[in-house]
C-alpha cells in the first residue's frame, strides 16, 4: 500500500503522454496527407522568425491591450508549469518537493513566489479574456463561424486555467510544512487564513487532493490541445518556422504552365515534337487544390495552427464591406475537413474512401474565393504566419484552370488579354485614339 500512489501515479502519467502522443501521431499523418514542398531555405532567417513571432510575441503585441494580456497569460502558464517538473518527480518517487532539498530554500522560495504571482496574474487576465468574449462582446468573436463549438471552446480553455491556477494555490496555501518554510508563500499565505481550524489530517488531504487535480488537470488539459484551437500553443513554433519567406504578393507559378509558356515563346521549339520518353504514360498534374490533399503540408499546418483570433477576418476589406470571406473560416473549414479526412483513414483501416465530398463547394464556396482581393491584410495581421490567402489563390486555380468556372468579369479580361494584348476590349491598333478626342 506504501507505493500505491506512486503506481496510481505512474499509470495516469504514461496514460496520459501515451494518449497525447497517439493523437500526436495521428496529426503528423494528416499534415503528411498534403502535397511535400521543401522549406530548406534560409534556416538562419527561418530560427529568428519563430523566436521573434512565436516566443517573443511581437506580432501579438500589435493590439497592445489583446497583445499584454496574451504575454501575461502565456508567460505566466508556461513558467508556473515548470513546476510539473517536481511534481512529476515527486509522483514518481514518493518525495514532497524535492526541488526544496536540491535547490536550497532561498532560490525554491524565489521560483514558487514568482510562480503564485504569476499566477494570481493570469487569474486576472483569464478573468479579462472572459468578459471581453462574453460581456463586452467584441465583433470578431461573434461571427457566423464563431457559433458553437468555437464559442464553447474558446470559453472551456478559460475556465481550464482558472481551475488549474486555483488548485495551484490551493496546494501551496494547505501545505503545512511550506508555510512553516516561510518563503515563497507570497500569494499562498493570505489564503492560509481561509483554512484555519480544520484539522492537520484533513488539511493535508486537501493539499494531497489539489496536488492530484492539478496534475490530472494538466494531463487532462494536454489531451485536450489536439481537440481545441489551443493547439497552436505547440504549433505555433513550427508554423512560424515554416512561414513564407517570400515578399508579401509574389506568388508561386506552376511549372507545367511556366514550362508551356516558355514553350510558346521559343520560336524555336517544335510544337509538334513528341514528348520525351515515358511522359506520356505520366497522370496529368492538377491544377490547384480542390480538396486537402492537393494543398501542401505548410496550408494544412496552418490549418491546424489557427488560433480562431478573427485578426484576419477583422482586416479583410472583403469581408468589412459585407462579402461573404473570412480568412478564419477558410482557415477553420480546412482544418474541419482534414478532420474529416483523417476520420475516414481511422475508419477504412488506414486507407481513405471517397465520401462524396471535398473542400470545395461543401466547406469553402467559390463565392467566398472570388470575394478575395489577394491584398495580403490577413496574412499581415495574422500572429503566428498563418497565410490563408495561398488556400484561397490554389482553389481559385483549380476553378479556373480545371472547371473554366472563373466570373465572367474575368473571363472576359482574359479573353481580351489573349486577343488584344491587354485587358480592355480595344484592338491594338486603336489604342492611342483617346489622344484624339
Amino acid at each position: 500500500m506504501e507505493y500505491l500512489p506512486n503506481i496510481l501515479f505512474a499509470i495516469a502519467l504514461i496514460a496520459g503522454i501515451g494518449y497525447f502522443a497517439r493523437n500526436v501521431k495521428k496529426l503528423i499523418r494528416n499534415i503528411k496527407l498534403g502535397r511535400d514542398v521543401d522549406a530548406s531555405d534560409n534556416k538562419a532567417q527561418r530560427w529568428r522568425n519563430m523566436a521573434r513571432i512565436a516566443l517573443g510575441q511581437s506580432k501579438m503585441v500589435r493590439r497592445p491591450i489583446a497583445g499584454l494580456l496574451h504575454v501575461v497569460v502565456y508567460v505566466g502558464f508556461v513558467i508556473i508549469n515548470i513546476e510539473v517538473l517536481e511534481i512529476i518527480l515527486d509522483g514518481l518517487f514518493g518525495t514532497h518537493r524535492l526541488f526544496l532539498d536540491i535547490i536550497g530554500k532561498q532560490v525554491y522560495g524565489f521560483l514558487i513566489g514568482t510562480f503564485e504571482i504569476l499566477a494570481v496574474l493570469v487569474l486576472i487576465t483569464v478573468v479579462a479574456f472572459w468578459m471581453r468574449r462574453n460581456v463586452i462582446k467584441l465583433k470578431r468573436f461573434l461571427s457566423a463561424e464563431m457559433k458553437g463549438w468555437p464559442k464553447n471552446d474558446g470559453n472551456i480553455i478559460l475556465y481550464f486555467e482558472v481551475v488549474l491556477m486555483c488548485l495551484f494555490l490551493t496546494m501551496n496555501a494547505t501545505d503545512v510544512p511550506f508555510q512553516e518554510l516561510n518563503s515563497g508563500n507570497v500569494i499562498s499565505q493570505f489564503i492560509a487564513p481561509w483554512f484555519e481550524g480544520i484539522n492537520e489530517n484533513t488539511l493535508h488531504i486537501i493539499e494531497r487532493t489539489a496536488w492530484w487535480l492539478h496534475i490530472l488537470g494538466i494531463l487532462v488539459f494536454l489531451n485536450y490541445l489536439y481537440f481545441s484551437k489551443h493547439l497552436h500553443i505547440l504549433l505555433a513554433f513550427p508554423n512560424t518556422y515554416f512561414g513564407n519567406l517570400n515578399p508579401k504578393g509574389q506568388f508561386n507559378n506552376l511549372e507545367a504552365v511556366t514550362k508551356e509558356v516558355k514553350l510558346m515563346m521559343d520560336p524555336n521549339a517544335d510544337p509538334f515534337a513528341a514528348p520525351a520518353e515515358g511522359e506520356e504514360d505520366e497522370e496529368p498534374a492538377k491544377f490547384g487544390a480542390s480538396d486537402v490533399m492537393d494543398l501542401n503540408r505548410i496550408q494544412l499546418l496552418n490549418a491546424y495552427t489557427c488560433t480562431e483570433c478573427g485578426r484576419c477576418t477583422s482586416e479583410c476589406p472583403a469581408n468589412q464591406t459585407g462579402k461573404k470571406l473570412s480568412p478564419r473560416k477558410i482557415m477553420m473549414d480546412t482544418r474541419d475537413r482534414l478532420e474529416e479526412v483523417g476520420k475516414n483513414i481511422d475508419a477504412n483501416n488506414g486507407e481513405f474512401k471517397d465520401d462524396g465530398k471535398q473542400l470545395l463547394n461543401d466547406y469553402i464556396t467559390a463565392e467566398e474565393l472570388w470575394a478575395c482581393t489577394s491584398c495580403n491584410a490577413c496574412v499581415e495581421a495574422c500572429p503566428v504566419s498563418i497565410d490563408p490567402l495561398s488556400i484561397i489563390m490554389d482553389m481559385r486555380r483549380y476553378l479556373v484552370m480545371e472547371q473554366s468556372a472563373a466570373p465572367m468579369e474575368l473571363n472576359n479580361m482574359m479573353t481580351n488579354i489573349e486577343n488584344n494584348g491587354a485587358p480592355w476590349p480595344y484592338n491594338q491598333m486603336d489604342r492611342l485614339n483617346w489622344a484624339n478626342e
